[in-house]
């Protein structure tokens, strides 16, 4: 049994290593973590850039990376505490976005500004607890390769963006979207999708 198991299985010191790496009432790491062991840890990209001013709530016991010449913009929070974050080559999370674990975005990827991205739920059905006491849903959110993502937008959990889609601003993407299509609206629907036969974007 691994190490990471093993600490799984045991409720008791589970409890005692999140103490000691996360404060009491709080969602970050703390600064030792922060400084000594993330860096050892997590992989950043040659050429890639995350700026001064955001949230990296990122912890040693889930996967973060960040693709070579990729950019974090400031004011931006990264979570990966319930899920991997995974970002890959020539990427850009825009100012003011907010991605939560597990997602999965590709290369030549661009988060416009104060997008969404979370794979994580609570539960509601028990209504003697309120959500943010109940228990965790977490599916993977897929971001594929050259995919534009409109400013104001939500990705919700579970949901897979093909390659080469197209989001326009604000909208709320609660389904699956195929490979070259335009998606627009709340909830996002398609409205154009590119034509093999044509070699040109067809309104649907």
């Amino acid at each position: 049994m691994s190490i990471v198991n093993k600490i799984k299985s045991n409720p008791r010191l589970k409890k005692l290593l999140h103490k000691m790496l996360i404060p009491e009432n709080d969602h970050k790491p703390r600064l030792w973590v922060r400084l000594f062991v993330n860096p050892f840890i997590h992989k950043k990209g040659a050429g890639s850039i995350i700026r001064r001013r955001n949230r990296m709530d990122v912890f040693p016991f889930n996967e973060f990376s960040l693709g070579e010449k990729s950019i974090i913009e400031d004011f931006v929070t990264i979570n990966n505490g319930v899920g991997n974050v995974l970002i890959g080559n020539n990427t850009i999370i825009g100012i003011g976005s907010v991605v939560i674990g597990p997602v999965e975005i590709g290369n030549n990827v661009m988060l416009a500004q104060n997008i969404v991205v979370s794979g994580l739920n609570h539960g509601y059905e028990d209504i003697d607890l309120p959500p943010s006491k109940q228990k965790e849903i977490r599916k993977k959110i897929t971001i594929c390769d050259d995919v534009w993502i409109g400013a104001n937008s939500v990705i919700t959990a579970g949901v897979k963006i093909g390659k080469h889609v197209v989001i326009g601003a604000g909208s709320i993407v609660t389904k699956d979207i195929p490979d070259y299509c335009v998606a627009v609206g709340n909830p996002a629907r398609i409205i154009k999708k590119y034509s093999e036969d044509t070699k040109s974007w067809m309104s649907v």
